[in-house]
Protein backbone atom coordinates (compact mmCIF):
# COMPACT_ATOMS: atom_id res chain seq x y z
CA UNK A 1 0.00 0.00 0.00
CA UNK A 2 1.28 3.37 -1.13
CA UNK A 3 0.69 6.17 1.99
CA UNK A 4 2.60 8.86 3.66
CA UNK A 5 5.00 7.93 6.53
CA UNK A 6 4.17 8.94 9.91
CA UNK A 7 7.15 11.54 11.02
CA UNK A 8 7.92 8.62 14.05
CA UNK A 9 8.68 5.86 11.16
CA UNK A 10 10.39 8.28 8.66
CA UNK A 11 12.65 5.47 6.93
CA UNK A 12 15.97 7.39 7.43
CA UNK A 13 14.94 7.27 11.63
CA UNK A 14 14.07 3.61 10.97
CA UNK A 15 17.43 3.23 9.63
CA UNK A 16 17.34 2.98 5.71
CA UNK A 17 19.74 4.46 3.36
CA UNK A 18 20.32 4.63 -0.34
CA UNK A 19 23.12 1.86 -0.64
CA UNK A 20 26.38 3.03 -2.78
CA UNK A 21 25.87 1.64 -6.55
CA UNK A 22 29.12 -0.03 -5.94
CA UNK A 23 27.38 -1.90 -3.51
CA UNK A 24 25.99 -5.60 -4.40
CA UNK A 25 22.97 -5.59 -6.82
CA UNK A 26 20.09 -7.88 -7.29
CA UNK A 27 18.96 -6.01 -10.56
CA UNK A 28 19.13 -3.49 -13.08
CA UNK A 29 16.06 -1.76 -14.23
CA UNK A 30 15.87 -0.81 -17.94
CA UNK A 31 12.98 -0.06 -20.34
CA UNK A 32 13.24 -0.45 -24.19
CA UNK A 33 13.77 1.87 -26.34
CA UNK A 34 9.73 3.15 -28.52
CA UNK A 35 9.72 6.86 -28.64
CA UNK A 36 11.39 7.91 -31.03
CA UNK A 37 10.80 11.65 -30.75
CA UNK A 38 13.52 10.95 -28.20
CA UNK A 39 15.80 10.37 -31.18
CA UNK A 40 14.45 12.28 -34.07
CA UNK A 41 16.52 10.50 -36.98
CA UNK A 42 18.33 8.61 -35.05
CA UNK A 43 16.41 6.01 -33.55
CA UNK A 44 17.20 2.86 -35.55
CA UNK A 45 20.82 2.40 -34.20
CA UNK A 46 19.22 2.90 -30.22
CA UNK A 47 18.03 -0.91 -29.93
CA UNK A 48 21.45 -1.87 -31.05
CA UNK A 49 23.00 0.39 -28.37
CA UNK A 50 20.74 -1.05 -26.15
CA UNK A 51 21.19 -4.42 -26.81
CA UNK A 52 25.56 -4.15 -25.89
CA UNK A 53 23.96 -2.68 -22.84
CA UNK A 54 22.07 -5.15 -22.38
CA UNK A 55 24.66 -8.19 -23.07
CA UNK A 56 27.39 -6.89 -20.83
CA UNK A 57 24.88 -6.04 -18.31
CA UNK A 58 23.30 -9.31 -18.06
CA UNK A 59 26.78 -11.00 -17.89
CA UNK A 60 27.02 -9.70 -14.29
CA UNK A 61 23.47 -9.81 -12.98
CA UNK A 62 19.84 -9.97 -13.91
CA UNK A 63 18.46 -6.92 -16.10
CA UNK A 64 14.85 -5.94 -15.30
CA UNK A 65 13.92 -5.03 -18.95
CA UNK A 66 10.28 -2.87 -19.16
CA UNK A 67 8.78 -3.37 -22.67
CA UNK A 68 5.07 -1.26 -23.65
CA UNK A 69 3.74 -3.88 -25.16
CA UNK A 70 3.30 -7.52 -26.47
CA UNK A 71 4.87 -6.74 -29.73
CA UNK A 72 7.34 -3.98 -28.07
CA UNK A 73 8.90 -7.38 -26.29
CA UNK A 74 9.03 -9.32 -29.71
CA UNK A 75 10.94 -6.79 -31.23
CA UNK A 76 13.17 -6.42 -28.08
CA UNK A 77 13.45 -9.98 -28.39
CA UNK A 78 14.65 -10.67 -31.86
CA UNK A 79 16.90 -8.19 -31.45
CA UNK A 80 18.79 -9.37 -28.69
CA UNK A 81 19.05 -12.56 -29.84
CA UNK A 82 20.42 -10.53 -32.60
CA UNK A 83 23.13 -9.13 -30.90
CA UNK A 84 23.99 -12.43 -28.64
CA UNK A 85 22.23 -10.37 -25.57
CA UNK A 86 19.28 -12.74 -25.30
CA UNK A 87 19.30 -14.74 -22.21
CA UNK A 88 17.52 -15.92 -18.99
CA UNK A 89 19.32 -13.16 -16.70
CA UNK A 90 16.96 -10.84 -18.99
CA UNK A 91 13.26 -10.47 -17.42
CA UNK A 92 10.77 -8.79 -19.04
CA UNK A 93 7.84 -6.74 -17.72
CA UNK A 94 4.73 -5.55 -20.40
CA UNK A 95 4.20 -1.92 -19.01
CA UNK A 96 3.67 1.26 -21.03
CA UNK A 97 6.25 3.98 -19.94
CA UNK A 98 6.32 7.41 -22.15
CA UNK A 99 10.15 7.43 -22.12
CA UNK A 100 13.04 5.22 -20.94
CA UNK A 101 14.88 7.48 -18.52
CA UNK A 102 14.38 5.06 -15.53
CA UNK A 103 17.22 6.64 -13.52
CA UNK A 104 14.35 9.45 -13.13
CA UNK A 105 10.66 8.14 -13.45
CA UNK A 106 11.67 4.81 -11.23
CA UNK A 107 11.64 4.11 -8.07
CA UNK A 108 15.10 4.43 -5.71
CA UNK A 109 15.47 1.67 -3.31
CA UNK A 110 16.85 2.03 0.19
CA UNK A 111 18.12 -0.79 2.66
CA UNK A 112 18.76 -1.39 6.18
CA UNK A 113 20.08 -4.43 7.60
CA UNK A 114 17.29 -5.29 10.59
CA UNK A 115 18.05 -6.30 14.71
CA UNK A 116 18.01 -10.10 13.71
CA UNK A 117 20.58 -9.28 10.95
CA UNK A 118 18.17 -9.96 7.78
CA UNK A 119 18.30 -7.14 4.82
CA UNK A 120 14.66 -4.93 4.39
CA UNK A 121 14.58 -2.87 1.09
CA UNK A 122 11.87 0.25 0.79
CA UNK A 123 10.82 1.60 -2.08
CA UNK A 124 10.96 5.57 -1.96
CA UNK A 125 8.25 6.90 -4.92
CA UNK A 126 9.01 10.47 -5.50
CA UNK A 127 6.27 12.32 -8.03
CA UNK A 128 7.22 12.57 -11.60
CA UNK A 129 6.73 15.22 -13.48
CA UNK A 130 9.00 14.60 -16.95
CA UNK A 131 11.71 17.36 -15.70
CA UNK A 132 8.99 20.62 -15.10
CA UNK A 133 9.33 20.31 -19.11
CA UNK A 134 7.20 17.55 -20.79
CA UNK A 135 3.54 17.30 -20.98
CA UNK A 136 3.46 13.13 -21.53
CA UNK A 137 4.35 11.37 -18.93
CA UNK A 138 1.55 9.77 -17.19
CA UNK A 139 2.53 6.16 -17.78
CA UNK A 140 5.99 7.05 -16.78
CA UNK A 141 4.54 8.57 -13.06
CA UNK A 142 2.90 5.02 -12.96
CA UNK A 143 6.64 3.22 -13.37
CA UNK A 144 7.98 3.44 -9.60
CA UNK A 145 4.78 1.56 -7.93
CA UNK A 146 5.11 -0.85 -10.41
CA UNK A 147 8.55 -1.60 -9.59
CA UNK A 148 8.81 -1.59 -6.41
CA UNK A 149 5.59 -4.05 -6.31
CA UNK A 150 7.50 -6.28 -8.51
CA UNK A 151 10.47 -6.13 -5.99
CA UNK A 152 7.84 -6.47 -3.30
CA UNK A 153 9.11 -3.90 -1.48
CA UNK A 154 7.26 -1.62 0.66
CA UNK A 155 6.35 1.75 -0.90
CA UNK A 156 6.42 5.12 0.24
CA UNK A 157 5.64 8.37 -1.46
CA UNK A 158 8.17 11.40 0.38
CA UNK A 159 6.72 14.90 1.47
CA UNK A 160 7.90 18.01 2.39
CA UNK A 161 5.12 19.06 4.89
CA UNK A 162 2.07 18.90 2.76
CA UNK A 163 3.69 18.69 -0.61
CA UNK A 164 4.56 15.22 -2.36
CA UNK A 165 7.88 15.88 -3.57
CA UNK A 166 9.14 15.90 -7.04
CA UNK A 167 12.89 13.98 -7.35
CA UNK A 168 14.84 12.47 -10.28
CA UNK A 169 17.66 9.71 -9.26
CA UNK A 170 19.90 11.49 -12.01
CA UNK A 171 19.46 14.69 -9.36
CA UNK A 172 21.21 12.99 -6.14
CA UNK A 173 24.35 10.82 -6.02
CA UNK A 174 25.28 9.08 -2.65
CA UNK A 175 28.32 7.46 -0.91
CA UNK A 176 26.06 5.15 0.93
CA UNK A 177 27.46 6.28 4.68
CA UNK A 178 25.21 9.68 5.19
CA UNK A 179 26.81 12.27 2.45
CA UNK A 180 24.91 13.18 -1.07
CA UNK A 181 25.60 15.50 -3.70
CA UNK A 182 22.90 17.51 -5.90
CA UNK A 183 23.11 20.80 -7.51
CA UNK A 184 21.35 24.23 -7.34
CA UNK A 185 20.60 24.22 -10.93
CA UNK A 186 18.22 21.19 -10.81
CA UNK A 187 16.91 21.94 -6.97
CA UNK A 188 16.60 25.07 -6.56
CA UNK A 189 16.19 27.12 -9.66
CA UNK A 190 12.98 28.62 -10.95
CA UNK A 191 13.55 26.95 -14.27
CA UNK A 192 12.06 23.70 -14.53
CA UNK A 193 11.25 24.07 -10.67
CA UNK A 194 10.25 20.75 -9.24
CA UNK A 195 9.15 21.44 -6.11
CA UNK A 196 7.95 25.22 -5.26
CA UNK A 197 7.70 25.36 -1.97
CA UNK A 198 10.80 23.83 -1.14
CA UNK A 199 14.07 25.77 -0.58
CA UNK A 200 17.52 24.70 0.61
CA UNK A 201 17.25 23.47 4.20
CA UNK A 202 13.78 21.92 3.20
CA UNK A 203 15.47 19.76 0.91
CA UNK A 204 18.19 18.91 3.34
CA UNK A 205 15.47 17.57 5.93
CA UNK A 206 13.93 15.77 3.08
CA UNK A 207 16.56 13.96 2.88
CA UNK A 208 17.33 13.10 6.13
CA UNK A 209 13.97 12.37 6.23
CA UNK A 210 14.15 9.46 3.20
CA UNK A 211 17.43 8.89 2.95
CA UNK A 212 19.62 8.93 6.14
CA UNK A 213 21.25 11.63 4.68
CA UNK A 214 23.60 13.47 7.14
CA UNK A 215 25.43 15.99 4.96
CA UNK A 216 24.71 17.61 1.39
CA UNK A 217 27.08 18.89 -0.63
CA UNK A 218 25.77 21.45 -3.15
CA UNK A 219 27.30 21.75 -6.42
CA UNK A 220 26.30 24.61 -8.69
CA UNK A 221 24.93 24.30 -12.07
CA UNK A 222 25.19 21.60 -14.64
CA UNK A 223 26.29 21.08 -18.09
CA UNK A 224 25.72 22.82 -20.90
CA UNK A 225 23.43 20.72 -23.13
CA UNK A 226 21.24 19.16 -20.25
CA UNK A 227 18.21 18.89 -20.98
CA UNK A 228 17.13 18.30 -17.28
CA UNK A 229 18.49 21.79 -15.99
CA UNK A 230 21.12 20.27 -13.72
CA UNK A 231 21.78 16.53 -13.20
CA UNK A 232 24.32 15.57 -10.77
CA UNK A 233 25.23 12.75 -12.71
CA UNK A 234 27.13 14.32 -15.15
CA UNK A 235 29.66 15.84 -13.55
CA UNK A 236 30.09 14.24 -10.28
CA UNK A 237 29.95 10.63 -8.75
CA UNK A 238 31.16 9.18 -5.85
CA UNK A 239 33.32 5.85 -6.32
CA UNK A 240 33.93 5.42 -2.49
CA UNK A 241 32.67 6.80 0.53
CA UNK A 242 35.07 9.62 0.44
CA UNK A 243 36.15 9.32 -3.24
CA UNK A 244 34.88 11.03 -5.98
CA UNK A 245 35.29 11.71 -10.02
CA UNK A 246 34.51 15.53 -11.14
CA UNK A 247 34.39 16.61 -14.91
CA UNK A 248 36.51 19.01 -15.83
CA UNK A 249 37.07 21.18 -18.81
CA UNK A 250 40.61 21.98 -20.31
CA UNK A 251 39.51 24.44 -22.63
CA UNK A 252 39.16 27.83 -20.70
CA UNK A 253 36.94 29.04 -23.90
CA UNK A 254 34.43 26.37 -23.04
CA UNK A 255 31.25 27.49 -21.96
CA UNK A 256 31.48 24.81 -19.38
CA UNK A 257 35.15 25.23 -18.32
CA UNK A 258 34.01 28.19 -15.46
CA UNK A 259 30.41 25.77 -13.93
CA UNK A 260 32.88 22.73 -13.78
CA UNK A 261 35.17 24.68 -12.13
CA UNK A 262 33.69 26.33 -9.38
CA UNK A 263 32.26 22.84 -8.76
CA UNK A 264 35.82 21.34 -8.13
CA UNK A 265 36.05 24.44 -5.81
CA UNK A 266 33.29 23.60 -3.92
CA UNK A 267 34.30 19.83 -3.53
CA UNK A 268 37.41 20.61 -2.36
CA UNK A 269 36.08 22.61 0.47
CA UNK A 270 33.43 20.08 0.60
CA UNK A 271 33.60 17.62 3.99
CA UNK A 272 31.60 14.27 4.80
CA UNK A 273 30.08 13.65 8.35
CA UNK A 274 33.02 13.06 9.79
CA UNK A 275 35.20 15.96 8.90
CA UNK A 276 37.24 14.32 6.07
CA UNK A 277 38.32 15.64 2.91
CA UNK A 278 37.15 14.11 -0.26
CA UNK A 279 39.59 12.51 -2.43
CA UNK A 280 38.86 14.37 -5.63
CA UNK A 281 39.64 12.42 -9.10
CA UNK A 282 39.28 14.87 -12.08
CA UNK A 283 38.75 13.55 -15.86
CA UNK A 284 38.08 15.98 -18.77
CA UNK A 285 35.26 16.25 -20.53
CA UNK A 286 35.13 15.43 -24.37
CA UNK A 287 35.20 17.70 -27.02
CA UNK A 288 31.69 19.43 -27.45
CA UNK A 289 29.15 16.76 -29.37
CA UNK A 290 27.25 18.72 -31.12
CA UNK A 291 23.81 17.66 -33.63
CA UNK A 292 21.88 19.49 -35.98
CA UNK A 293 23.15 22.93 -34.23
CA UNK A 294 22.43 21.72 -30.67
CA UNK A 295 25.32 20.89 -27.89
CA UNK A 296 24.62 17.46 -26.37
CA UNK A 297 25.17 16.44 -22.40
CA UNK A 298 28.26 14.58 -23.28
CA UNK A 299 29.96 13.52 -20.29
CA UNK A 300 32.52 10.20 -19.31
CA UNK A 301 30.48 11.43 -15.44
CA UNK A 302 27.31 9.32 -16.69
CA UNK A 303 28.70 5.75 -16.11
CA UNK A 304 27.34 3.20 -14.93
CA UNK A 305 28.52 0.68 -11.84
CA UNK A 306 26.86 -2.82 -11.81
CA UNK A 307 27.88 -6.19 -10.36
CA UNK A 308 31.51 -6.67 -11.58
CA UNK A 309 31.62 -3.90 -14.03
CA UNK A 310 31.87 -0.30 -15.33
CA UNK A 311 29.56 0.55 -18.33
CA UNK A 312 31.35 3.75 -19.53
CA UNK A 313 29.95 6.06 -21.94
CA UNK A 314 32.49 6.97 -24.90
CA UNK A 315 31.99 9.04 -27.88
CA UNK A 316 35.21 8.71 -30.42
CA UNK A 317 36.70 11.21 -28.60
CA UNK A 318 40.71 11.46 -27.54
CA UNK A 319 39.53 11.43 -23.86
CA UNK A 320 37.80 8.40 -23.88
CA UNK A 321 40.86 6.77 -23.16
CA UNK A 322 41.42 8.91 -20.10
CA UNK A 323 38.35 8.29 -18.96
CA UNK A 324 38.44 4.52 -19.32
CA UNK A 325 41.79 4.37 -18.05
CA UNK A 326 41.16 6.22 -14.73
CA UNK A 327 38.04 4.20 -14.26
CA UNK A 328 40.02 1.16 -14.43
CA UNK A 329 42.36 2.29 -11.43
CA UNK A 330 39.50 3.58 -9.38
CA UNK A 331 37.69 0.22 -10.25
CA UNK A 332 40.87 -2.56 -10.29
CA UNK A 333 38.59 -5.38 -10.00
CA UNK A 334 35.65 -4.56 -12.40
CA UNK A 335 35.67 -4.96 -15.82
CA UNK A 336 35.65 -1.79 -17.83
CA UNK A 337 32.96 -1.68 -20.70
CA UNK A 338 33.42 1.42 -23.09
CA UNK A 339 29.54 1.58 -24.79
CA UNK A 340 29.57 4.30 -27.84
CA UNK A 341 27.04 6.61 -27.02
CA UNK A 342 27.44 9.42 -29.78
CA UNK A 343 23.97 8.05 -31.02
CA UNK A 344 22.38 7.43 -27.67
CA UNK A 345 23.26 11.26 -26.47
CA UNK A 346 20.88 12.52 -28.88
CA UNK A 347 17.94 11.54 -26.73
CA UNK A 348 19.79 13.72 -24.02
CA UNK A 349 20.90 11.19 -21.79
CA UNK A 350 23.38 7.86 -21.45
CA UNK A 351 24.42 4.60 -19.57
CA UNK A 352 22.96 6.41 -15.99
CA UNK A 353 20.45 7.86 -17.11
CA UNK A 354 18.88 4.62 -18.52
CA UNK A 355 19.27 2.40 -15.56
CA UNK A 356 18.19 2.16 -12.11
CA UNK A 357 19.59 -0.52 -9.86
CA UNK A 358 17.90 -2.98 -7.26
CA UNK A 359 19.94 -3.53 -4.32
CA UNK A 360 21.01 -7.05 -3.35
CA UNK A 361 18.43 -8.12 -0.76
CA UNK A 362 21.05 -10.69 0.71
CA UNK A 363 23.66 -8.25 1.29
Amino acid sequence: MTRRPRKSILPGAAGYRMPAEWEPHESTWLAWPHFRDDWPGKFEPIQWVYAEIIRNLARHERVDLIVNSAESERRARVALDKADALSDNVRFHPWRTDRVWTRDSGCIFLKRTTETGTTDLLALNFEFNAWAKYPNYKYDAKLSARMAKSAGTRIVQPFSGEHRVVLEGGSIEVNGCGTLLTTEECLLSTTQQRNPPMDRMAYEQMFADYFGVQSVIWLGDGIAGDDTHGHVDDITRFVGPDKVVTMIEPNAQDENYATLQENLGRLKAARTPDGQKLEIVEIPMPRPVIFEGRRLPASYANFYIANGAVLVPVFNDPNDRVALNTLAALFPTGEIIPIYSGDLIWGFGALHCMTQQQPASSA
